[in-house]
């Protein structure tokens, strides 16, 4: 559980950006990187409530509360106005990047004990929906720009 919010805090820091997640917490890049290391001596360090919530309400994804969602056998629905606000492809390519590597980290974890469970298999399942809505979302900005 704790590499899993782990790899979520990270994903969340990279989503904003390093430099502006420092700006917005006021915490130091050695203290972010801190909260979602997985070095034994920073296992117990995560990132302060306040923290998580000022980086989400600037990110492309509520990362960590998802993640604390899914922990709890929930999921919760996104505001599909807010992804990809300008409507770019250049916003989509990153998007969907973004949301490639989340399925990849959820894959990872995963297949590390060479067992993939039920609830490992829901997180992909739900991984690979979110990744398959970007597309549609990249396909439809596509296809107005070609025209």
């Amino acid at each position: 559980m704790n590499g899993y919010l782990k790899k979520h805090t990270e994903a969340l820091v990279k989503d904003v950006g390093i430099e502006a997640a420092c700006r917005l917490t006021g915490k130091s890049k050695a203290t972010l990187g801190r909260y979602y290391s997985l070095d034994d001596e920073h296992s117990d360090r995560f990132m302060p409530i306040d923290a998580v919530a000022a980086l989400e309400a600037a990110s492309s994804h509520a990362h960590v509360t998802s993640a604390l969602a899914e922990l709890r056998g929930v999921h919760l629905e996104g505001n599909a106005s807010r992804r990809n606000s300008d409507g770019g492809i250049n916003s989509d390519v990153i998007t969907l990047s973004q949301r490639f590597a989340m399925l990849m980290a959820e894959y990872t974890q995963s297949i590390d004990d060479g067992v993939i469970s039920v609830n490992e298999a829901k997180r992909l399942l739900r991984e690979t929906l979110e990744l398959q809505k970007v597309l549609v979302e990249m396909k439809l900005h596509l296809e107005v720009e070609s025209g």
